[in-house]
């Protein structure tokens, strides 16, 4: 453990008066954290904490080095938010970008919260199903789900999700349910070409890539929902889009045993964007979402 965190742990543990509390709250373990205090004692050449099975105290020169470091940590915690921004006030325009449905349906009750409580912050959202270029775009914030090519990109990583097979129950009692993926070729399939250009859809093995030939194919993951709602096949779709509608029995999940693994959702910026009030105003603001509304895979 280097000195910074060692230092923390010795921060909490005289707060707390308590190695189990202090662990549990810097979340390690009361080993790793008895451990810090014997090498920041080691270092200094003295001791810092008295111990009794009963109580824990600052020795006098224990009490000294407790008001530096804590000097030292906040005046850390405070730099690290100068430069993302956060002790900024949110003000001008800031231009965030996400996919139709996931923007409509998460980005917006976010978007509502930072103008309700920042008066001079402006916000413009734009709603694709393709990824925009953040310099072309003049995009600030774009949500991405899956993994992130773009190693320049910075980013906060939200929640995951997974593709997910659906057709109505109606659906499936007249065609019955495809029970592997070859299956799917004796079914009505709607194909929604914004998740992807080919008509192949990928699965895990054994029959890791099927072909298919749509009967219809749209443009809009809300009309390829809701057109399985109204039982005209199979779509395929993230599990946050038909979530409300599995639950209400309106689409059943289809073929989950050979889902792909989940794919991460992440709010990415720029590098050159990180010390931006805007910025981290609304990633703070997303985790708080996402913390009370959570993204899980089917």
């Amino acid at each position: 453990m280097d000195r910074l965190d060692a230092m923390r742990v010795f921060v909490s543990v005289a707060g707390r008066g308590s190695f189990a509390e202090a662990a549990r709250q810097l979340r390690v373990s009361p080993s790793v954290a008895t451990r810090a205090i014997a090498q920041l004692e080691d270092q200094l050449g003295l001791t810092l904490l008295t111990r009794t099975t009963r109580s824990l105290r600052l020795t006098e020169r224990g009490a000294i080095f407790l008001e530096s470091c804590q000097q030292i940590l906040d005046d850390l915690d405070a730099a690290e938010r100068r430069v993302r921004g956060e002790d900024a006030d949110p003000r001008g325009e800031m231009t965030v970008s996400a996919s139709v449905v996931f923007g409509r349906l998460h980005v917006l009750p976010i978007i509502e919260r930072l103008l309700r409580e920042h008066p001079r912050l402006k916000v413009r959202l734009l709603l694709s199903d393709r990824n925009v270029h953040f310099v072309d775009d003049g995009v600030d914030v774009a949500i991405r789900i899956g993994a992130l090519a773009d190693s320049s990109l910075l980013a906060t990583t939200l929640g995951s999700v997974s593709r997910v097979l659906v057709a109505s129950p109606a659906y499936l009692a007249a065609h019955g349910e495809p029970r592997s993926p070859g299956d799917l070729d004796g079914h009505d399939i709607i194909a929604f070409d914004g998740l992807g250009v080919t008509n192949e859809w990928r699965f895990r093995s054994p029959e890791s890539l099927v072909r298919i030939d749509p009967r219809l194919t749209v443009n809009s993951a809300d009309a390829a929902i809701a057109a399985a709602e109204a039982g005209l096949g199979i779509t395929r779709a993230l599990s946050y889009q038909v979530k409300t509608a599995i639950e209400a029995g309106r689409l059943a999940p289809l073929l989950g045993v050979f889902a792909e693994p989940p794919s991460p959702v992440s709010a990415v910026y720029p590098a050159r964007r990180i010390a931006s009030a805007n910025v981290a105003v609304f990633t703070r603001a997303a985790r708080d979402y996402f913390r009370s509304h959570p993204l899980t895979p089917a």
